[in-house]
């Protein structure tokens, strides 16, 4: 009865689960409901690469696509609104993107290149706002902490880098290098999982077999769990505090997530760990929902998983259809709602994201005002103010003739738009100041946090001057 009971609380509303694979773009992506395995949606022509598919706020499906090839151009990201899937918006990126991350509340979005090279969009306006070789090799998972300050970016070397936001977002240099928070080196393969924690907690996994702890603020090694077999994937169950790790050989690991509280690494073999199996090929993909615990292997098979009593509820075999990359975990309001978008009165919009970032240019004439409209109007408007300073010299020449009342109005759009423009302008650099206040005021809290004994060293040192020369009075006044 207390299980049941526990089953309620944390179902809650309905879920549903979103799975794409990496070959077959015929197959694309399906969407099934996890209480009744009901078949919701259907996506065609979508194939992604490993953790290249997510979801922003519940109304956009966002991919990295690729074709049968394992590329497509110079690289492409398309987005999928939940009111119209048959329209998607088809983004050229200037190559071939791979891992993709965003925001909790779905602002920004990065992307991550074979080259190394990390990309930085603000989805609502479409700009591209920074480009930074992140890593030497290519890029395989990226994740946002929990409070998004922190962007974690990994690659297949085993390496594992901490970038600050507010670094990132620094507007002035769109192509600048800025430098890491910490470079994480503890594995020896290729990273297969990046799982963050609120507390500044970091989980990896990799292929040597390994499953890292980190606390990624001071980049210092918490713990390290050692199997036998190749990690291939990694997820986490928020509420329980369950860690779920896929291995090559189709096994299933389940172990409680015990950070401990002993500095310095520890490592070990877990003890008796519980053991989930039923799929033969290498686990390709987990995700958790509140209840249910979902896996993908290389047979071809999703299997939905009971946390509470470890049975399989659901079996879905998706025949020819590639290795399964992504499971992605939506609700199922946001299907019901999603032909409302019209009436909802907090409009959430993906504009086209940039090819390349665009240069922060003074006031020259001409501007372009960014359209936040749906998303199959997703155009940009482009308005040419030169006109308006030839306008004000006829105007002042001819101060007795008459004006047509379209020119009057024309001019009176166009000094509108130029003192938006000059208001805008006017208010990213109270943006850009702010943002190195922020930055500053980062370094002092980091600087006290990693130097916080400094202080009272010097308090100690003093005490121990007067109290030496103290016992030396003494010592003089004693016969």
């Amino acid at each position: 009865m207390q299980q049941r009971r526990e089953k309620e609380m944390v179902r809650g509303e309905a879920e549903a689960v979103v799975a794409c694979s990496d070959k077959s773009m015929k197959i694309g992506a399906t969407m099934w409901d996890l209480e009744t395995g009901e078949k919701l949606l259907h996506i065609p022509t979508c194939a992604s690469p490993p953790f290249g598919f997510l979801c922003l706020r519940n109304r956009f499906l966002v991919a990295s696509q690729i074709n049968k090839h394992g590329s497509i151009g110079d690289g492409a990201i398309l987005v999928w609104p939940f009111n119209k899937p048959q329209q998607p918006l088809l983004n050229y990126t200037v190559e071939a993107v791979g891992p993709l991350c965003c925001t909790n509340d779905g602002i920004y979005l990065v992307g991550g290149a074979l080259s190394g090279i990390a990309y930085l969009w603000n989805v609502t306006n479409g700009k591209l706002l920074k480009t930074w070789r992140a890593h030497n090799k290519s890029l395989n998972c990226m994740a946002f902490s929990d409070d998004d300050s922190f962007l974690i970016s990994s690659s297949v070397d085993g390496t594992i880098c901490v970038w600050s936001m507010i670094s990132l977002l620094d507007i002035e240099e769109t192509t600048s290098s800025p430098p890491s928070l910490h470079c994480l080196s503890g594995h020896t393969s290729s990273i297969t999982g990046l799982l963050t924690i609120p507390n500044s907690i970091l989980v990896s996994s990799s292929l040597d077999g390994t499953c890292k702890v980190w606390d990624f603020i001071y980049g210092r090694l918490v713990q390290t769990q050692v199997y036998l077999f190749a990690i291939t994937s990694i997820t986490l169950h928020q509420r329980e505090r369950l860690l779920f790790c896929g291995m090559e050989n189709g096994t299933i690991i389940v172990n409680k997530l015990d950070i401990g509280l002993k500095e310095g690494p520890s490592m070990g073999t877990v003890a008796q760990p519980l053991e989930l199996k039923g799929q033969n090929g290498a686990i390709s993909a987990l995700t958790c929902s509140r209840a249910c615990l979902i896996s993908a292997s290389e047979d071809c098979t999703i299997y939905i998983w009971d946390i509470f009593n470890w049975e399989v509820i659901h079996r879905f075999n998706l025949q020819k259809a590639g290795k399964v990359t992504n499971l992605v975990i939506v609700s199922r309001s946001a299907l019901v709602s999603a032909s409302k978008y019209e009436t909802v009165s907090n409009k959430y919009y993906v504009s086209p994201l940039d090819k390349y970032p665009q240069l922060i240019n003074s006031f020259k004439g001409t501007t372009t005002l960014l359209s936040l409209c749906p998303l199959h109007k997703g155009n940009q408007t482009c308005i040419d103010l030169r006109s308006s300073d030839l306008s004000r010299q006829k105007i002042s020449s001819s101060q007795k003739a008459d004006v047509p009342m379209s020119m009057t109005i024309q001019m009176k759009v166009e000094t509108s738009i130029k003192n938006h423009v000059l208001a805008t302008n006017m208010a990213e650099h109270v943006t850009v100041i702010n943002k190195q206040l922020q930055s500053q005021l980062l370094n002092f809290i980091q600087h006290r946090l990693l130097c916080p004994n400094i202080i009272n060293t010097h308090k100690t040192r003093r005490k121990k001057l007067k109290i030496q020369s103290l016992v030396r009075e003494e010592k003089n006044l004693k016969p």
